[in-house]
């Protein structure tokens, strides 16, 4: 079993890992906003993509899904092309993209989880009404199932979202920034099935601004700045040195926590 602070597993020939990055770059207006990316993400982990504002971390999982053209370099996913795997890709954008005002209630955002499996031109069946009934109900909106969206809460639409995800039966999900702006009822829920997916054999990669929290909430963290500057798990990975490289003259955290973190890994 692996544990928040164990090392992962070692992939074997026969089961590829879930996501595999090889010399990935993209640019805007030519201009590199990822450099030469390499990660191999081991399956079953919970991976905190941390690094300063305009670091690439929004990107990195746009690219990874096919959502943005990549300069150079490849995405697997599952040992093949994300294409041949959107089934098995889940993803939750940051609530800011969205247009929360689209006249559409909670149950039927949930149930657009399930069109990779029903197919755009036909009906969702009695089954994908069940499921996108119980995700409702794991994330704790079935008093508001009926409720139009743009009349929650900003925690309750992130919610919401999360719902649709896990409707997907998802194997690898992508999260841009799932705690960013909701109260801490809901951001102890979202760990919560965060740790109930990998439970259940997921992996999932969650984008993610806040440095004291990450060291809690996940089994390996990716420090990104443009470039990897490292990758592994948490407690190997969250040290002074590279937090320091990561963020440079822009470290966020506080003094006190800088210092406790150089106390622990003398």
């Amino acid at each position: 079993m692996i544990t928040p602070h164990s090392a992962p597993l070692p992939q074997t020939q026969s089961q590829p890992p879930p996501l595999e990055i090889h010399d990935l770059t993209v640019a805007y207006h030519q201009r590199p906003v990822l450099w030469g990316v390499d990660l191999v993400v081991p399956a079953g982990q919970l991976v905190g993509i941390v690094g300063p504002n305009g670091a690439g971390k929004s990107t990195l999982i746009k690219a990874a899904m096919g959502l943005l053209p990549a300069a150079s370099g490849w995405v697997k996913v599952f040992g093949g092309s994300v294409s041949e795997n959107l089934r098995r890709i889940g993803y939750v954008p940051q609530r800011e993209s969205v247009d929360w005002d689209f006249p559409v209630s909670v149950h039927d955002v949930v149930l657009m989880g399930r069109y990779g499996h029903v197919g755009l031109m036909r009906r969702p069946t009695a089954h994908d009404h069940d499921v996108a009934r119980r995700c409702i109900e794991e994330v704790g909106l079935v008093a508001f199932a009926n409720r139009q969206i743009s009349d929650l809460s900003g925690g309750q639409q992130q919610r919401v979202f999360l719902a649709r995800a896990l409707a997907q039966e998802s194997d690898l999900y992508f999260m841009d920034e799932p705690f960013a702006g909701v109260d801490a009822a809901t951001e102890s829920a979202i760990i919560a099935l965060l740790q109930a997916l990998k439970a259940r054999g997921k992996t999932i990669l969650v984008v993610h601004h806040d440095l004291p929290t990450a060291r809690e909430y996940f089994d390996m963290l990716l420090l990104l700045n443009m470039r990897v500057v490292a990758f592994g798990p948490t407690e190997q990975v969250f040290k002074y040195d590279l937090l320091q490289q990561t963020y440079g003259g822009r470290l966020t955290i506080l003094s006190e926590m800088a210092e406790a973190v150089r106390q622990q890994s003398q």
